[in-house]
């Protein structure tokens, strides 16, 4: 069996690759299902609005995040469990219109947003 000799430059680009590559699970506030984070959309509270929820497709917003099944579904799910209230730990009513409107506008295409 032949020897594998790799130097620590190597061995370290190596693990680099593999921390990239690295699948981060979440579950989802309304349907409790473990999905890889690519395949949920996030949502945080705007700071400057108490208690409306934004969606964060590039998960880049500041905040506490929950992750939620792209669907009006699973929004109405989450919306009937109240479960951005507590994933986001928010004491006021909720207010998800952005969200909605957000997944609404996805649902016609992927396209939608970009600009021409």
């Amino acid at each position: 069996m032949p020897e594998i000799h790799q130097t620590d430059a190597e061995v370290s680009a190596h693990v680099e690759s593999l921390k990239s590559a690295t699948i981060r699970i979440r579950t989802c506030i309304a349907t409790r299902e473990h999905q890889p984070d690519t395949a949920l959309l996030r949502v945080v509270e705007d700071r400057d609005n108490p208690g409306v929820i934004l969606p964060d497709p590039n998960r880049r917003m500041q905040g506490r995040g929950a992750w939620l099944t792209p669907s009006i579904a699973a929004l109405d799910l989450a919306e009937q469990r109240r479960a951005f209230g507590r994933a986001l730990r928010v004491s006021t009513k909720v207010d998800t219109g952005h969200v909605r409107t957000y997944l609404a506008g996805t649902a016609a295409g992927p396209d939608i947003y970009k600009e021409d």
